[in-house]
């Protein structure tokens, strides 16, 4: 299933394993999830991931980069008709839009209004897990 992980829920996902965003990275790197992507996209997963804040090992998060880059779907995508509220946002939206992504999985549902989604499902991490596995029984 092809999707667009906000930042915020990769950076939760690899600092809190456990719960729903850790999930999300757990089926990401297993394979059940392709993440799509730009280079805006990884460029900003690398600025925010090596924040001394956060203390993520180098070498782990060069994997995970790696990963994402390698194993996920890059995508061409078009401007938005119509900005978002914060327009850092809006590579996350174009490229799901881009890739035909099933959604994109945010912990920020208010930087994505619905009038201005454009048809993409757009997510929470808890949401995202029951839509998952509501999925494998249809």
């Amino acid at each position: 299933m092809k999707v667009v992980l906000d930042t915020n829920v990769l950076v939760s996902g690899l600092l809190s394993p456990y719960g729903p965003c850790g999930e999300i990275v757990r089926m990401m790197t297993g394979g059940a999830i392709q993440v799509c992507h730009d280079a805006r996209i990884l460029a900003e997963y690398g600025e925010v991931l090596r924040r001394p804040l956060f203390r993520i090992d180098p070498d782990e998060l060069a994997s995970v980069l790696d990963y994402i880059e390698s194993a996920g779907q890059s995508a061409a995508s078009a401007p938005l008709s119509r900005p978002l509220p914060d327009k850092d946002d809006e590579a996350f939206l174009e490229v799901a839009l881009g890739a035909g992504a099933r959604c994109l999985i945010t912990g920020n549902m208010k930087h994505y209004p619905e009038k201005l989604r454009m048809g993409v499902r757009v997510l929470s991490p808890a949401q995202f897990i029951t839509f998952y596995r509501a999925r494998r029984y249809e």
